[in-house]
C-alpha cells in the first residue's frame, strides 16, 4: 500500500517531517491551557517541528469515580476553541460517546478515538462521517496488524484521513508494552503512524500522582527507538508541574524539559528519512 499522507490544518501528517501531538493530559484551567499552548507555539517554532495541540475535555476512563475527569463537554470545547483562536494551533481531543460528535467537529481538527472504544463501530462510524482527520488509538486488546479492521470501518464512510497511533499492548498485569514490530505492522497500512509515548510509561492499577505509577526516566529510550523505527509523529503529554497535574501526573513530561527532549528525536528523524531515501 502506497503511504498516504494526512493534512491537518496545514501540517502533513506521514510526509518526511516529523510532527508533534503535544499538551496537558486534561484541561485543568484556562489559564494553565493558555500558558502550555504559548510555550509549546514558542518551541515548535524554534525547532520548525509542525505541533498539533492535544488535551481531553473528558476523561471517561479514569479507575476511580473520585478523580478527576475534567472540566465538561461544553467548557473543555470552549477552552480549547480559544487555544485554536490565540495561536492558530490545530487541535485534537478525544470523544467517548456518539453525541459529542457534532459540536466537537466545530472546534476540532482531528476527532481521536480512544484505545478502549478503537473496535467501537458506531462511535468510529459517526465520528467519520464528519469528515474530519480520525485518530484511531491502537486498543491494548488488538494485534497492531488488526487495527486495519477499524480504519476499513472509517473508510466505508468515503473518510480515508486516518491517523494509528501506538500506545503499547497490554502485558500481564497492569503493564503496556511496545512491541517495535507494532510500527512496523501499522506502517503496513499506508496511514501515518504516530507514536503515543508518555501513555505507554503509565503503570496502570496505581493511582496516576503516585510517583510510581509511570516509569519517566526511560521516556528518552523508548521515544528515540519509536523515531529510528519510522514513525511519522511523537504524542507527548506534557505539563507545567506534572507533580500537581490532575491526571497522569507520574507521566506526562515536564514543560520545561520538552524541548532538549525533541531535539535528539528530530536528529534521529532527519537520519532515518535520509536512509530511506
Amino acid at each position: 500500500m502506497s503511504k498516504k499522507i494526512v493534512d491537518v490544518a496545514g501540517v502533513s501528517c506521514g510526509a518526511d517531517e516529523l510532527f508533534v501531538v503535544s499538551g496537558p493530559c486534561v484541561i485543568e484551567n484556562e489559564s494553565m491551557m493558555m500558558k502550555t499552548a504559548e510555550a509549546l507555539k514558542e518551541i515548535s517554532g524554534r525547532l520548525d517541528i509542525p505541533l498539533i495541540f492535544k488535551a481531553s475535555f473528558q476523561k471517561d476512563n479514569r479507575s476511580s469515580v473520585d478523580y478527576y475527569v475534567g472540566p465538561g463537554f461544553e467548557e473543555g470545547l470552549e477552552i480549547l476553541a480559544k487555544v485554536k483562536r490565540e495561536f492558530d494551533l490545530p487541535i485534537l481531543s478525544d470523544i467517548h460517546y456518539p453525541e459529542q460528535i457534532e459540536k466537537c467537529a466545530e472546534v476540532l481538527d482531528v476527532i481521536q478515538i480512544p484505545a478502549y472504544l478503537c473496535m467501537q463501530t458506531h462511535l468510529v462510524v459517526e465520528a467519520a462521517k464528519t469528515g474530519k482527520v480520525i485518530n484511531l488509538k491502537h486498543g491494548q486488546f488488538l494485534a497492531p496488524d488488526n487495527m486495519i479492521k477499524p480504519a476499513e470501518k472509517i473508510v466505508s464512510t468515503g473518510n480515508d484521513k486516518i491517523i494509528l497511533t501506538e500506545r503499547g499492548y497490554t502485558f500481564g498485569y497492569n503493564d503496556l508494552v511496545v512491541d517495535p514490530r507494532s510500527f512496523y505492522h501499522l506502517r503496513q497500512t499506508g496511514y501515518p503512524v504516530v507514536f503515543d509515548v508518555t501513555h505507554s510509561i503509565r503503570k496502570y492499577g496505581i493511582p496516576s500522582a503516585d510517583p510510581s505509577g509511570g516509569m519517566r526516566e526511560v521516556l528518552p529510550t523508548l521515544a528515540r527507538a519509536g523515531v529510528a523505527a519510522g514513525v511519522d509523529g511523537i504524542f507527548i503529554e506534557t505539563h507545567p508541574e506534572p507533580a500537581k497535574a490532575l491526571c497522569d501526573a507520574a507521566s506526562q513530561l515536564p514543560l520545561h524539559d520538552y524541548e532538549e527532549f525533541l531535539k535528539p528525536l528530530i536528529e534521529i528523524h532527519n537520519l532515518e528519512v535520509n536512509y530511506r531515501r
